[in-house]
């Protein structure tokens, strides 16, 4: 699939995901740790792509089984989740990893 065709399904999925959010109450301004969960074929190819968010702080990443799971500390508004999301769907397709999105904990008006 073609770099552009998985940005736009991706800043799709993730506009989906914060408008539901939104109608749950969730503050999208309030910062959170969101993670983002990259899946690899093998523990090889997730220590590497783990190296290079690491390195490259792109967010702090840790290898499960074969699964890279990225945590980063930010508001969800939508320009700046998309931006985070597509940098991962970036380094998925590079790597060749399988995407699967992002999740966080909804933060409500108190």
């Amino acid at each position: 699939m073609a770099i552009v065709d998985v940005l736009l399904r991706n800043a799709y999925e993730d506009t989906q995901l914060l408008l539901k959010n939104d109608s749950l109450g969730d503050q999208l301004h309030v910062p959170r740790d969101v993670d983002f969960l990259l899946r690899a074929s093998n523990v090889e190819k997730a220590n590497l792509v783990c190296s290079f968010i690491n390195d490259n702080q792109y967010g702090f990443a840790k290898v499960q089984d074969t699964d890279v799971l990225v945590v980063i500390h930010t508001p969800i508004q939508q320009n700046i989740i998309c931006s985070i999301s597509g940098l991962m769907a970036c380094i998925s397709e590079i790597f060749g990893l399988d995407y699967d999105g992002w999740g966080s904990e909804l933060r409500k008006a108190t």
